[in-house]
């Protein structure tokens, strides 16, 4: 293949992913002439709200979550049409209508804020008039943006408060009017307007619009080329670049469709060339794309909520999901390793790969706004908010500073054409900023209105009780056996959360289904029953066939989506033993360690066993480890992987002695086929 058709394959990919991530997270309407200004004009002014509450101090929560989904819901119905066969170029007029009145009904509350506080219990027939507008526009925008799941789940939730008292069995509540539901759901702050909408409003904004500075800037390209410097020469090492890019993305972006389909361009066709099968390498890409929602700080934006639910400081979350983060990243890396190796693929040239201190050197300064953001949060001990304000202030202040040297010649630009004008750097510079900043409001339009449903959920559950009713049927399925309920939690889990977007996902899990495992084991931390739902949440999404970045991935790669899908969710199966370990041993959560030296020993014991088990769970799974398994030892892997994944002395050493028999029966099988040929 010549340069210039490789050059051509590379630019028509970057296209067709930069599509998918704008079909998937920015709305298909592709607007343009006045209208299109007018979006993004709101856009844009959208943004600088989130920004001024960031740097001079959020408003009166109620007042900070209506103007914020006031914004998020207009850009919905302006970027999302109401069906696939809706015009994209142009707006319809109902859609203007409905532009309109959800941002009437929305911007209501706060336009008469102190006069709805007053009347909270006795609402008004006007109010009723914005409430069920809201409520329905809600369900409509969040139907466009991410499809009929969560829609569905509201409403059920919803029609389970009116029809109460005609459920059977224990699910069963003495019912609410109309007026008490819309009341509660959208003049309270335990509905629409709850604790997700609050993250949203501020975290979550935050760190989007610090994610799509850092990736306008070239973050992702000089991220990739660092993994690719680091394991591009090693057996499948495109995968692996694909496992290391895909963490270092999310640990600022929390996207899995925008991971994957960024990393993926340049991944997936390196990983066809050494010998991948589409189907597989978009399936890795997808997986990895995956992980990142489970990598701190950010994990899908969950992190902040589940602070705000448990009542702890932020950083407590991050400290508790750093270490199985970790070696489930380090897991994947394994099964991909394991996979190469049986097929026999090898990696790049070294001659082809870029060098790692050059590469580190040339992008230190992309470096810099994480180690504000890292310093600020773990360090200083400041506020997520303010954690995520200081590094967006940074990101920006150093892309303006470089373009500033570029233009004074002080440095070479990266690119070999030497700008027109000594002023073109900047202005670029500015460009993608600005550009920036219209995308994170755009991807904030989905997140807000999704948040708002979520909201519904669980405002309808904290109005109905249906979390206790829910807890009741689990123990009682169960047999008040804690295996038995975590089995039934994942199942629930798994169901519940296909097709949902991980900040919803999560709250719905950690409203629903959390209560029921700590009932069952009132011992359990807290937070180890948040992150064993948001787990399973996770991998719900990820399921196909509502795989949503397995779709991405496939375009990328020129493969079957769902076949895509179901070889990231092979990959996939290894996350399903961590879970339950958070909650049989909150030890694997850095919870309950002894104190001082031995504690830190105890810890590093624990990641070293864990990740060997993690290691010999995908080498069960994917048949092989020196030599193709046997039956009986793949049944003495998964064993092995369950015994050193649960820390415990006894179950450590019988784990550490079940590998070790198996590494040598097929060392020893391995060696004698050369003999045998």
């Amino acid at each position: 293949m010549s340069t210039e058709t490789k050059i051509e394959r590379s630019e028509e990919l970057a296209k067709r992913a930069e599509a998918l991530i704008e079909k998937a997270e920015f709305g298909e309407r592709r607007l343009s002439g006045l209208v299109f200004q007018v979006a993004f004009l709101i856009a844009i002014a959208m943004t600088c709200f989130q920004l001024y509450t960031a740097y001079f101090g959020v408003l009166t929560s109620t007042l900070q979550r209506s103007v914020h989904l006031a914004f998020a819901i207009v850009l919905c119905f302006l970027f999302y049409p109401h069906s696939k066969r809706s015009k994209r170029k142009s707006l319809p007029f109902y859609d203007l209508i409905l532009t309109a009145l959800a941002g009437a009904a929305v911007i209501y509350v706060a336009l008469f804020y102190e006069q709805l506080v007053q009347r909270i219990g006795a609402p008004t027939l006007l109010d009723l008039v914005m409430g069920v507008t809201a409520i329905v526009l809600i369900l409509e925008a969040t139907r466009r943006a991410v499809g009929l799941p969560l829609v569905i789940v509201t409403s059920i939730f919803i029609l389970y408060g009116l029809l109460g008292p005609y459920v059977p069995g224990i699910l069963a509540h003495r019912g609410y009017s109309f007026r008490r539901i819309v009341d509660h759901l959208y003049l309270t702050s335990e509905g629409i307007f709850g604790i997700p909408l609050w993250v949203s409003s501020t975290f979550v904004f935050a760190f989007v619009l610090f994610g799509a500075i850092f990736e306008r800037t070239g973050a992702g390209e000089f991220l990739m080329r660092l993994a690719m410097s680091v394991v591009g020469h090693t057996r499948g090492g495109p995968a692996k670049v694909a496992v290391i890019a895909s963490a270092f993305m999310g640990t600022i972006s929390g996207s899995g469709v925008a991971n994957t389909a960024t990393i993926g361009t340049l991944t997936i066709p390196l990983m066809k060339k050494v010998g991948f099968k589409p189907e597989v390498a978009g399936g890795i890409d997808t997986a990895a794309g995956g992980n990142g929602q489970i990598m701190p700080p950010v994990m899908g934006a969950a992190a902040f909520v589940m602070a705000e639910f448990l009542g702890i400081p932020y950083l407590h979350v991050c400290i508790a999901a750093a270490l199985p983060a970790v070696i489930d990243q380090l897991a994947l890396l394994g099964a991909v390793h394991l996979l190469a190796t049986k097929h026999g693929f090898m990696g790049m040239p070294r001659s082809q790969l870029p060098k790692f201190f050059p590469t580190l050197v040339s992008g230190l300064h992309f470096l810099v706004p994480v180690f504000v953001l890292l310093h600020a949060l773990i360090v200083q001990r400041l506020t997520p908010l303010t954690s995520a304000a200081m590094a967006i202030g940074t990101a920006g202040f150093i892309f303006i500073l470089r373009s500033a040297l570029i233009s004074a010649g002080w440095i070479r630009p990266e690119t070999d054409g030497a700008p027109s004008t000594s002023w073109e750097p900047i202005k670029e510079s500015l460009r993608k900023l600005i550009d920036a900043m219209f995308s994170a409001a755009r991807s904030m339009a989905a997140i807000g209105v999704t948040c708002a449903c979520a909201g519904m959920v669980v405002g309808m559950v904290s109005l109905t009780g249906a979390g206790l009713n829910m807890t009741n049927i689990i123990v009682e399925l169960s047999y008040g056996n804690v295996y038995l309920a975590m089995i039934l939690t994942m199942i629930a889990c798994l169901i519940l959360g296909m097709g949902v977007p991980t900040t919803p996902n999560y709250v719905i899990m950690a409203t629903i289904m959390a209560p029921a495992l700590i009932a069952l084991k009132p011992d359990t931390p807290l937070i180890a029953a948040h992150l064993f739902v948001f787990y399973f949440g996770i991998l719900a999404d990820g399921t196909p066939p509502v795989c949503i970045a397995a779709y991405a991935a496939a375009g990328i790669a020129g493969a079957d989506p769902f076949k895509t899908g179901i070889e990231s969710f092979k990959l996939d199966m290894r996350t399903f033993l961590l879970p339950y370990m958070f909650i049989t041993a909150p030890q694997m959560l850095l919870i309950g360690l002894a104190p001082g030296l031995f504690g830190v020993l105890e810890a590093v014991w624990i990641f070293v066993t864990s990740s060997l088990g993690m290691y010999a769970l995908a080498a069960g799974m994917q048949g092989f480890l020196l030599d193709d398994d046997t039956w009986y030892e793949r049944i003495i892997l998964i064993a092995v992987a369950v015994s050193l994944v649960k820390p415990g002395l006894v179950s450590d050493t019988l784990g550490l002695a079940g590998f070790a028999l198996v590494w040598f029966l097929q060392k020893k099988r391995a060696a004698m086929k050369p003999a045998a040929v």
